[in-house]
């Protein structure tokens, strides 16, 4: 027992020591250092605190003293992924009802066993865009120090909402939702700048509103508009104002419209969006995030007693549309980044979006993994620092076999991950 208790305490001070404790040289069969540029043969990437400092064309053969060798000469290396929607502190199938029962330190709990699972997956940064009110900062910062092996995080807290939204809760009585009540909705323009101040004082790293109902909440008045113009004007202005970027949940046609023209910087889901809206994201330079695996989710539960007859309804509505608005988008020319809804279906299976692309957007191999580094990169702004393989950047990487600009697929199987130089066992 002593000499297992000894393992395990030297595996975690080998996950929590700083990357810059050791230099390390990455033995790559092929690397694909950006989705628009054709893979590299042999090559060797160097790793320095953390950071990719080098890449240099063939396998290195000699090694200085204490420099660590990782040996990926029989894989594909390219940059860690990247899910702009995601729930870490979320699985699916769970009655709602739990909500009043798990506490918020379960929900980090919860978190940690997903971030793992999302990094295994290949995702080295993922947009938390809804958890308990402070659990998605604390795994934030635990995967950014090293206490949790997990990817790069931003982290919304909560989501803003109306009263009564998708966002705020509901399906209880009245004296339970008002304990369960996260002060994230708001009526009128000056509340709603309110909200948004109240977030970014939190550390919100991003703001999001439901600009309209979703599916998967308790409250029943459909995929409507939920915010007025002029609240979701006031959200976007103070978000910006404060350096932060908004992320629109939107399923409706008029919430999509609505929520570009107040300036949002993402769509997400945008299952009803019309000519009208896509012709303004367009204009606009408005991301869409079709999160097209969440249609998986819902879809493998319907019918199955995991839902409510309210929201069995609202998934009934949504299921015969999937992939409508993103076909659309691409014709038109939106741009588009990988996002998928995390939690609405299992944790690690985000990759899984890939081939959805492929098969409802017309998107190529290339175009789809793009989505989920350089574009998502610059969705999130990170755009100097993830997404490609180059000096200077975040030494997140992660290796398949095969070549993933032929077959998306192969993004499924992830065999070696790296995030920020440190390597999640």
């Amino acid at each position: 027992m002593k000499r297992r208790n000894a393992l395990a305490v030297s595996l975690f001070a080998a996950w929590a020591m700083p990357a810059s404790a050791e230099t390390v040289l990455v033995l790559a069969g092929h690397v694909i250092t950006d989705a628009a540029r054709p893979a590299r043969g042999p090559s060797t990437i160097t790793v320095t605190d953390g950071r990719i400092t080098a890449i240099d064309d063939g396998l290195a053969r000699t090694f200085a003293a204490g420099v660590r060798v990782i040996d990926l000469s029989t894989k594909t290396v390219l940059p860690g992924l990247i899910d702009a929607h995601v729930h870490l502190t979320g699985d699916p199938g769970g009655d709602f009802r739990d909500e009043a029962v798990e506490t918020t330190e379960s929900s980090v709990v919860t978190g940690a066993k997903n971030a793992r699972i999302t990094a295994l997956a290949g995702f080295t940064t993922v947009r938390d865009l809804g958890s308990a009110t402070l659990a998605g900062f604390a795994l934030r910062d635990g995967t950014a120090k090293g206490f949790i092996p997990g990817p790069r995080i931003l982290s919304v807290g909560s989501a803003i909402s109306i009263i009564g939204g998708h966002g705020d809760v509901s399906g209880f009585r009245p004296e339970v939702n008002a304990a369960l009540d996260a002060s994230n909705t708001c009526t009128g323009a000056v509340q709603c700048a309110e909200r948004v101040r109240e977030a970014s004082k939190r550390g919100a790293d991003v703001i999001k509103i439901t600009a309209t109902g979703g599916v998967l909440s308790q409250q029943g008045r459909g995929l409507g508009k939920h915010f007025t113009d002029e609240e979701m004007a006031s959200i976007v202005s103070t978000a910006h104002g404060l350096g932060l970027k908004v992320a629109a949940h939107a399923h409706s046609a008029s919430g999509v419209e609505g929520a570009v023209r107040a300036g949002v910087d993402s769509i997400e889901h945008g299952t009803f969006a019309d000519a009208a809206g896509l012709k303004e994201m367009k204009a606009r330079g408005t991301w869409f995030v079709p999160t097209l695996m969440a249609f998986t989710g819902i879809r493998e539960r319907l019918g199955k007693n995991v839902y409510t007859p309210t929201v069995e309804a609202k998934v009934r509505e949504t299921l015969s549309h999937v992939g409508e608005a993103l076909k659309a988008a691409r014709a038109l020319g939106v741009r588009v980044a990988f996002g998928t809804d995390a939690g609405v279906f299992e944790h690690g299976r985000n990759a899984e979006e890939f081939a959805q692309l492929v098969s409802y957007g017309g998107m190529t191999p290339a175009q789809a993994l793009a989505s989920a580094t350089t574009d998502a990169a610059m969705l999130l702004g990170l755009e100097n620092q993830v997404g490609r393989i180059a000096p200077g950047y975040s030494a997140d990487m992660i290796a398949v076999d095969g070549d993933p600009l032929t077959d998306v697929r192969v993004l499924e199987k992830v065999k070696f991950v790296m995030v920020r130089g440190r390597v999640i066992e």
